[in-house]
């Protein structure tokens, strides 16, 4: 059967004579690929953005945090206090040599960062030179915290990109400028752009790093450190060398190894972990959702064309004039194919169109991590294929049928 214009302008008559029932159908295709399109372009921008929150960190880093202590241990009560120490950041460097990087932190919240006549809220936090192994920087101006800073104990520090916007609206290079932090002068060496919203002592945008050993003597910090941040070299997987971890630290400072509320350990890697569990489900029930309501909608294209009383007059009637069975079942299926391609067309530019409103509603907010939310061209293409493969199989239902009926009994029904 040779297919000329007049074959699919036939086609079109036949829907539009029928629009109520290619109404009906077509939006069933039309719902189900919007919702398999727009969820799928909605999960994976909302992975890039929870993702974003880790920004900067390693898989393998493990976090320390002191806490009160949940049970009576050796003596002494449940319910004591401790504090992490140098000796600690010591004991862990010699006795675990897996760990690639040991260091600790120590942070003063609440204090107020002036310039000229601006001024910000920051956590001025005191680290080594070798912190940037931890929480990878994104420098925009200047440098890093170097070994020098550390080790002359400067005046220096690396703002955050908060509080670059609040002192300097106006924008440039600040490198070189003082700001004032209390009763002490900082010179700017560095502005750091990353995003992470983990807080190590305060969450990286509103921070003022500044060199340890000069944190430690002016805000009278004594021997005791906030945190101990860990990395284990590649391959070396951080859930592995936890229990040693605690059995250190706790025959240190008199505590249960097993009580994870007096010693705790936050893991990067469980916390990947958790959330490409947390998606690969997400993605699942995307699927799941998606795929049966196109499938119901293509049932219904199928279901709606058997049992329409006008399509038997009408292949009666062509059966009568002469056409043959093969012009029935081809006509039957191209029609199936056109109606499930319209209607999933319009649903792909339609979720295109909303997926494109939400990225740019979220990117609004300056606060918000980049975030695609967009669907990829092969996808929409895929989907496409898809469409068209349902539609052949929507029809085939209803052209067995039409192949089988008699012109007589067709001519007998009007």
């Amino acid at each position: 059967m040779k297919f000329d214009f007049d074959s699919f302008r036939e086609i079109a008559d036949s829907l539009v004579r029928n629009k109520s029932r290619s109404l009906l159908t077509g939006f069933g295709v039309f719902w189900g690929i919007f919702m398999l399109l727009f969820l799928m372009g909605g999960g994976q921008g909302l992975k890039q953005m929870i993702t974003s929150t880790f920004e900067g960190f390693a898989t393998n880093t493990g976090i320390l945090v002191s806490s009160q202590t949940s049970q009576a241990w050796k003596g002494f009560r449940e319910g004591r206090y401790w504090r992490l120490s140098y000796t600690d950041v010591s004991r862990l460097k010699q006795m675990i040599p897996e760990l690639e990087t040991v260091t600790p932190v120590i942070s003063t919240y609440g204090r107020e960062a002036i310039y000229g006549d601006n001024t910000s809220t920051v956590s001025v936090r005191g680290v080594y030179a070798d912190y940037r192994k931890i929480e990878e920087p994104k420098i925009k101006y200047g440098r890093y915290l170097n070994e020098t800073d550390i080790l002359q104990e400067r005046k220096v520090c690396v703002i955050g990109k908060r509080v670059y916007r609040d002192l300097f609206p106006e924008g440039g290079d600040p490198c070189g400028t003082f700001i004032q932090v209390g009763p002490v002068y900082y010179q700017i060496v560095g502005v750091d752009f990353s995003s992470g919203n983990i807080s190590i002592g305060g969450r990286a945008d509103q921070s003022l790093l500044v060199p340890l050993p000069l944190s430690q003597k002016i805000y009278n910090r004594g021997h005791d450190v906030d945190l101990i941040c860990t990395v284990a070299y590649s391959g070396i997987r951080m859930s592995d060398l936890e229990p040693r971890m605690r059995q250190i630290i706790a025959k240190q400072h008199t505590f249960d190894p097993s009580d994870k509320q007096a010693l705790v350990l936050i893991n990067t890697e469980q916390m990947f972990a958790l959330v490409d569990n947390l998606f690969a489900g997400v993605n699942f029930l995307i699927w799941l959702v998606g795929l049966g309501t196109i499938l119901a909608g293509v049932i219904g294209v199928s279901n709606i064309m058997m049992v329409t009383k006008e399509r038997t007059t009408e292949i009666g009637i062509r059966r009568a004039i002469g056409a043959t069975p093969r012009y029935i079942l081809s006509q039957i299926i191209l029609e199936s194919i056109a109606l499930t391609l319209t209607a999933g067309s319009f649903g792909i530019v339609f979720s295109v169109f909303l997926l494109r409103l939400t990225e740019t509603i979220v990117r609004m907010n300056p606060d918000n991590p980049a975030a695609s939310f967009q669907i990829g061209f092969w996808l929409a293409v895929a989907a496409a294929l898809m469409l068209t493969a349902l539609g052949v199989v929507a029809g085939l239902a209803p052209a067995s049928r039409a192949m089988a009926i008699k012109p007589v009994d067709a001519m007998r029904d009007e």
